[in-house]
């Protein structure tokens, strides 16, 4: 949907790190500071594909394979915006009634077919209501 509507659609992510995973928002805070060595994406799907092994070690792991400036990344990681950033996510997503994750909304309804033909229903849905 964002290839065909290009000028139209557009993907805002939320963290929403769960309190029973122990690692959950350091692997929230690490996706977000390989965010400014362009790396968000490769350290998000690598955080999936590792979720029942994250740990501090597992996060450092990733960051190395990813080849992020370890110094930088470290220090991001720690930084109040980004940690102020995760509260604020987790604070909209609880105002918005997010119970689990994923959680998908387009243009604040919940999206509960999450198959392709379910997204492409909303969104041209809510294009054609604004013309």
């Amino acid at each position: 949907m964002l290839d065909k509507y290009p000028e139209k659609v557009k993907l805002v992510f939320k963290n929403f790190p769960l309190g029973m995973h122990k690692f959950a928002r350091q692997a929230a805070a690490a996706a977000l500071a390989a965010h400014s060595q362009k790396k968000f994406w490769e350290f998000h799907k690598k955080l999936l594909e590792n979720y029942k092994n994250i740990n501090d070690a597992k996060i450092r792991e990733i960051a190395k394979e990813l080849g992020l400036d370890m110094e930088k990344f470290n220090k991001e990681m720690n930084d109040t915006a980004i940690q102020n950033l995760i509260a604020r996510d987790v604070k909209d997503g609880r105002q918005a009634g997010v119970r689990g994750i994923p959680a998908v909304f387009i243009n604040g309804k919940v999206l509960k077919n999450r198959n392709f033909q379910g997204f492409q229903k909303i969104i041209e849905t809510q294009l054609n209501k604004k013309r």
